[in-house]
């Protein structure tokens, strides 16, 4: 090959330039960097702004306009929607996660808690008087009950 035909060292190898901060680009990702995804979220002024300009979109294709500008899934749209609805978004610290609570539910287990110290109470209750009845018979005295009239 002659001098005009062989290609330049630049040319053969891929072109490394600076970046802003004057070190090179790596072609290559560093292995021993993790990158952790992190769950998206958005302010309850932010999801109000979305809904609105959704509301305002009259012609075919402009909130899947929107949604793609914002980044957004038809889903965020959807739920944001609902929970405006519900009266979720004017709230500022937004819904509470997990599952929802019901109160009857809640009433019950509370009752149930309660139901079982008291048969717990009344249980030792009993086993008192068991054995007070025992002593008595022991010692040879009479027990008058209460429920007698007098």
């Amino acid at each position: 090959m002659s001098h005009a035909q062989q290609p330049s060292i630049n040319e053969q190898q891929p072109s490394i330039e600076p970046n802003v901060n004057r070190q090179l680009k790596a072609a290559v990702p560093d292995p021993e960097v993790v990158v952790s995804a992190s769950r998206r979220q958005f302010s309850s002024s932010y999801k109000r702004q979305i809904v609105a300009e959704a509301e305002q979109c009259s012609d075919n294709g402009q909130i899947g306009a929107l949604l793609r500008r914002e980044g957004l899934y038809s889903s965020h749209l959807s739920r944001w929607r609902q929970a405006q609805e519900r009266g979720e978004l004017e709230a500022a610290a937004g819904p509470k996660r997990g599952r929802p609570t019901d109160a009857q539910a809640a009433e019950n287990a509370r009752l149930k808690r309660e139901n079982e110290r008291l048969q717990q109470a009344l249980a030792q209750a009993q086993l008192v008087i068991d054995i007070q009845k025992k002593v008595s018979q022991l010692l040879g005295l009479q027990l008058t009950t209460t429920d007698e009239p007098k």
